[in-house]
């Protein structure tokens, strides 16, 4: 390896009379940005990750453990989650080109998920992401990056199971989780047999309703062509409607928005007869207590 200033002694043989000389060589002087990323990618790849834990969870009975390093970046923030869950999806080859054609070599050893995760802080720290403001964690994404991240914003039980995943620091459950959201059968062929109960539980929180709290309703999936007008006209037939507001989605197929009902009776009653329904516009209804 050649540093900044070094030099380098080179002996030439001619006939049986060696000839030594020193030549100087310098390297650019120019700071790369890629080699100061490398540390902090391989840093906080592992913390986020238990050593040992890549591409696939263990097939163990218990998972492997070990206690979290700080992180460069904060994975509670909805930004950086948008990213972890697209590049979920990824190819491992495709990964590593990406981390290539910005100037990062991924280890030859690293696991999938290490390497997956490298990507998500690049990604992140270029474009000058990471930290905890500057998202609103209440307000969803315009469009989803996979079903995983769709069912973290729609199915509010599935959230809390898997909120309490990360807090537990349960890094193969984690990855089994979000793999069975994109990938249900390729999934649930690897891992049903060492994690039967979980993959069960999972289940469970997809088709689970959250309890109804509030009056509130977030809706989502009723047809454009019925306008506000039409909808809180069907939705008070339900009952009393306090407030409401909405707008057409981004492909201007559905509405999307809130309603405040009259009490929370009314609000569970709305839940239960409309959340599901198939409205034959590619979708089904969404509504979900907030």
């Amino acid at each position: 390896v050649v540093s900044e200033h070094s030099s380098v002694s080179i002996t030439l043989l001619i006939s049986s009379a060696p000839i030594s000389t020193s030549i100087e060589l310098k390297t650019a002087t120019m700071p790369s940005y890629t080699s100061l990323l490398l540390p902090l990618l391989a840093s906080s790849a592992s913390a986020f990750m238990a050593p040992g834990v890549v591409n696939r969870p263990l097939m163990a009975a218990a998972p492997v453990r070990s206690s979290a390093l700080p992180m460069a970046i904060d994975y509670n923030d909805p930004a950086v989650m948008e990213q972890f869950t697209a590049i979920q999806t990824m190819e491992y080859d495709d990964v590593v080109e990406e981390l290539a054609q910005s100037g990062v070599r991924a280890p030859a050893d690293m696991g999938d998920m290490d390497v997956k995760l490298m990507l998500v802080e690049l990604r992140t720290v270029t474009s000058g992401g990471g930290g905890n403001g500057g998202s609103d964690p209440e307000t969803p994404p315009s469009s989803y990056g996979s079903v995983f991240e769709e069912y973290l914003w729609t199915k509010p039980v599935f959230k809390e199971l898997y909120e309490q995943l990360k807090a537990d620091g349960d890094h193969n459950k984690m990855n089994v989780a979000a793999e069975y959201c994109n990938e249900p059968v390729d999934a649930k062929s690897r891992y049903y047999a060492a994690y039967k109960q979980f993959i069960d539980d999972i289940d469970a929180a997809l088709t689970a309703r959250a309890e109804v709290k509030t009056n509130k309703v977030q809706f989502a999936g009723f047809p454009a062509n019925m306008g506000e007008a039409g909808l809180k006209m069907t939705l008070e037939a339900v009952g009393e409607i306090e407030d409401m507001a909405c707008s057409e989605s981004d492909d201007g197929v559905t509405l999307v928005g809130e309603v405040t009902f009259g009490s929370i009776e009314i609000a569970k009653a709305a839940i239960e007869q409309y959340d599901g329904m198939d409205m034959g516009v590619g979708d089904t209804l969404k509504m979900i207590s907030i």
